[in-house]
């Protein structure tokens, strides 16, 4: 055991609760004591595309990639693995889709020295028609645990008249709780709620901010949101955020193809900087090598997975040019220099904006050049190229 960890964890969080963030009773079920990392299979795969020998290759890719080395680790099914109920309630898996079922799928899984996770919602049907789990939540949680589920991520979709969240999600925390296995619980009620304030005592994450596009700008009608949006989104409720439960500001896009690769790093460092959970949203079997990298930068992925867990925030926005910083165990801080403009910028970080003293001596490194800079005093300023980010380390 890191007693070092342990401490700075447990005194980071009684600062928080003492400041009015993280509840006093964060969920406490063993589980994404750092940010979780995996696959979800809907920003590729949606309804129609999913099935078992996606999964399966998926959880194959992942083993022999370099991602599980990397820190990945659970491959989530989304919506559309069910189609009803039998006479007595239990769910019904879709065997057109998955032919095998669901226990011989995470058996497959788990033979990989991965973990594997399921959906469900909160509602009558999931978002795509499928059955949801009101009135079923005992049962369901029995019958998720006994398949070998790791990870249930729950939606919000079709959900009666006056149904509240933050009930309806402890409810079924309760369920897991029941079954005696250890399964992550991902909250997903798209920010709806503010579920920042009520779910650090009922999820391990919850998103923060509406469904994610696969796009850099580009706000829907409906809800949807590009990845700046959601960096707005996620700004100034950092402090909710913490070892075992964490805002989500939804799946990765990388590797989709609305994204060029500068706006993919861009996307991957922020929600690096943010503490949020990697969920690899593409299609593992045809990755370019530029998304390898991207997804496989075990550097950033280090600031994603930093032992304190601390949500890093905006600390300077001049116009669409921005300074984004968040501390490390080891006292530095990370530093995202993002540039949302249409033209190349020069951006400047200055120490006092990072809580350091201006005269400050401290070293620099550049986590996607993965090359040192120097020594600076004072401040660090990077060409930045348009829709794009210069991620460091700043370290005294």
């Amino acid at each position: 055991m890191n007693l070092r960890g342990v401490f700075v964890s447990g005194f980071v969080a009684a600062v928080m609760v003492a400041l009015g963030g993280v509840p006093a009773h964060s969920l406490d079920n063993g589980v994404a004591r750092t940010p979780p990392m995996g696959w979800n299979s809907w920003n590729k795969f949606a309804c129609k595309g999913i099935n078992e020998k996606v999964v399966r290759e998926a959880a194959d890719q992942m083993a022999s990639s370099g991602m599980k080395d990397a820190g990945y680790q659970y491959v989530v099914i989304d919506d559309c693995w069910q189609t009803g109920r039998d006479a007595v309630g239990n769910i019904v898996v879709d065997a057109e889709k998955f032919p095998g079922g669901i226990k011989a799928l995470a058996d497959y899984v788990h033979s990989k020295g991965l973990k594997f996770g399921i959906y469900t919602d909160v509602g009558t049907m999931t978002c795509a028609k499928r059955p949801g789990s009101i009135g079923h939540e005992y049962q369901d949680a029995r019958q998720y645990a006994a398949w070998g589920v790791d990870y249930l991520k729950e939606d919000w979709c079709n959900t009666l008249p006056g149904q509240n969240a933050e009930s309806s999600y402890t409810l079924m925390r309760n369920a897991l709780a029941e079954t005696g296995r250890p399964i992550l619980f991902s909250i997903c009620e798209w920010g709806s709620n503010k579920p920042w304030l009520w779910a650090g005592s009922i999820g391990n994450m919850w998103r923060a901010t509406g469904d994610i596009q696969d796009c850099w700008n580009c706000k829907k009608d409906w809800g949807g949101n590009g990845v700046v949006q959601i960096l707005d989104l996620m700004n100034g409720i950092e402090s909710y955020s913490g070892p075992g439960h964490w805002n989500d500001p939804d799946m990765l896009e990388v590797g989709n193809g609305g994204l060029n690769t500068t706006e993919s790093r861009a996307h991957f460092s922020m929600w690096a900087l943010f503490s949020a959970p990697l969920l690899a949203g593409n299609d593992l079997g045809n990755m370019s090598p530029e998304t390898k990298a991207i997804l496989m930068n075990k550097e950033v992925i280090a600031i994603d997975q930093d032992a304190m867990g601390v949500q890093g925030h905006r600390v300077k926005k001049m116009g669409d040019l921005e300074v984004w910083s968040k501390q490390l165990a080891d006292g530095g801080r990370a530093v995202a220099l993002l540039n949302r403009s249409e033209k190349p910028a020069t951006i400047s970080a200055d120490w006092q904006d990072l809580g350091y003293p201006s005269k400050l001596n401290a070293s620099v490194r550049d986590l996607w050049a993965h090359k040192d800079v120097g020594s600076k005093t004072g401040s660090y300023s990077a060409e930045v190229p348009s829709h794009g980010v210069v991620m460091v380390t700043v370290k005294p």
